[in-house]
């Protein structure tokens, strides 16, 4: 496999060729490592099985017992992924997204098995972020997500894109350089039974919105 690019990205105003040279890869089974508005992310196109099995493989974890998010443009298409949203819940997300949230959702009949296992539930994510944003709008469907951590004992994620590019060059096929990341995760909110039950505490605090 070809070593990775790196590819400088304006995070605030992203020139249209550079969305399209990351959506072409993505289409073509690619894994892209890009920023969001947390932590750096890693990903593939949802629809692409070969390269949701590499995505495992890179971070070491079995297709069958990975915890994946979609990252979404906006809420426009969650039904398709998840079911039984209550109103509730649905302005709770349209409140604090795109923001640091991953939402915990039941999973539809839409959502990819992985390993051959088909998962009851689904992390939907909308970052506050233009880069993931005009991907998967220019892409057409969600990118399937998982973070990148780093291997310093301090720092549990990654956040300098060109150490990352060092790091994965060999693994991916792109790294988006959309400046420093941070270094705390969304805030993981599981919404099945309408409590909104952090499942993890990170950058965004749900309390605002509830």
């Amino acid at each position: 496999m070809a070593n990775a690019v790196l590819l400088k990205i304006h995070p605030t105003n992203p020139p249209m060729n550079k969305i399209t040279q990351v959506v072409d890869i993505l289409r073509k089974g690619g894994i892209v490592i890009y920023p969001t508005d947390t932590i750096y992310g890693m990903g593939c196109d949802l629809h692409n099985a070969r390269a949701l099995e590499r995505l495992c493989l890179i971070k070491g974890i079995k297709p069958d017992k990975a915890n994946l998010s979609f990252i979404c443009s906006d809420l426009t298409h969650i039904s398709d992924y998840a079911k039984n949203i209550s109103t509730s819940v649905y302005k709770v997300m349209k409140k604090a997204l795109p923001g640091p949230f991953t939402f915990v959702l039941e999973a539809s009949s839409k959502v990819p098995r992985l390993g051959g296992i088909r998962k009851k539930t689904v992390g939907i994510r909308v970052p506050d972020n233009q880069i993931p944003l005009c991907i998967v709008k220019e892409l057409g469907n969600p990118i399937i997500s998982t973070s990148i951590h780093d291997d310093d004992e301090i720092l549990e994620y990654a956040t300098d894109p060109e150490l990352i590019f060092e790091k994965f060059r060999n693994l991916v096929d792109v790294v988006i350089d959309g400046g420093y990341g941070n270094n705390i995760p969304s805030t993981v909110v599981n919404c099945e039974d309408e409590q909104f039950e952090v499942l993890r505490q990170g950058a965004g605090d749900i309390a605002n919105y509830v």
